[in-house]
């Protein structure tokens, strides 16, 4: 009787074991890879894959509200890979989660919003601006930006905000200025509550923002899927930078905006070539650097798999 227990104790933490294990998952006959994402303009290479059917694998895209709870999705396995913020991936990274950078998520489109009274940089000086997260482009594009008018990171009063929050803040008085993923800075300008301080190109040209970032051992394990996935990725990028209608109705079927915020939100960014380049990543760690938001950023070598985008 005690061995037939062991035995069907054992069956169970294997079956237990075998259900824990996400890598592609099997869906009717075909691998199931899932991707996180944040609804922001930032994704849309994905918006554009999840379009079209593969024979290949089924794409499920799990939507999370703020970008802890994808990271925490991200680091336990409980999903493939995600469009995230590269600096959160590099964290990660850096702290021994085996995480590959493969492709980035878009091309500029970041732009630093400030209140319609704020009439140049100098005047955001000991007001509160507004970033999602330290571990963010959008953090390095505000210090570079100050830097650039002479004007000290801790002279403003820079606080963390959920990106969707960000516009009423503004609108209310709570925040200068921020500076976000898409579409939140077009839904000021479009509202008129607020204006463009600087386009993201006109301080750090080539930056690097979001990207596509798979789990190590999903690549590992599963190395022509994810060749034959991050293809499709690209090919999406390459139906998004198309920006004609179809786009504007797959965009609009994960972005819950006015027409006219999400075209001003699409002039602004740019989804041709993908590939994390190795220059703009050695100016990222320079700035994570420079800033002390970490001590050793994971190389470019041990952290981007350039092999997937040419």
């Amino acid at each position: 009787m005690k061995k037939i227990f062991l035995i069907m104790t054992m069956l169970f933490v294997t079956f237990l074991a075998a259900c824990g294990n996400n890598d592609s998952a099997v869906d009717g006959g075909k691998p199931t890879i899932k991707i996180g994402y944040l609804p922001i303009t930032h994704a849309v290479p994905l918006y554009m894959q999840n379009d079209e059917n593969y024979d290949d694998y089924n794409l499920e895209l799990v939507k999370f509200g703020s970008w802890p709870e994808l990271m925490d999705a991200l680091n336990t396995g409980a999903i493939d890979g995600a469009s995230v913020l590269i600096q959160l991936a590099m964290n990660a990274k850096e702290k021994g989660i085996d995480l590959k950078a493969v492709a980035l998520g878009h091309r500029d489109g970041n732009v630093l919003i400030a209140s319609n009274d704020i009439n140049s940089v100098e005047e955001l000086v000991g007001k509160s601006f507004a970033i999602p997260s330290r571990f963010s482009t959008h953090n390095i594009l505000l210090y570079e930006m100050l830097k650039k008018h002479g004007i000290a990171y801790d002279e403003v009063d820079v606080i963390e905000l959920p990106p969707a929050e960000m516009p009423a803040a503004l609108a209310e008085g709570r925040i200068a200025g921020y500076v976000v993923a898409e579409p939140f800075g077009a839904i000021s300008v479009a509202l008129e509550n607020g204006k463009v301080l600087y386009q993201s190109e006109e301080i750090w040209k080539d930056s690097i923002d979001c990207g596509l970032v798979l789990r190590g051992k999903f690549i590992e394990d599963n190395k022509e899927l994810a060749d034959k996935f991050v293809n499709d990725y690209v090919a999406g990028g390459e139906l998004a930078q198309g920006k004609d209608e179809h786009m504007h109705e797959v965009v609009g079927q994960y972005l819950t905006v006015d027409q006219n915020v999400l075209d001003i939100s699409l002039d602004w960014i740019s989804y041709d070539n993908l590939s994390i380049e190795q220059e703009s990543y050695a100016i990222l760690r320079d700035a994570l650097m420079e800033m002390g938001l970490s001590d050793d950023p994971p190389s470019y070598e041990d952290f981007v798999d350039a092999s997937f985008v040419n």
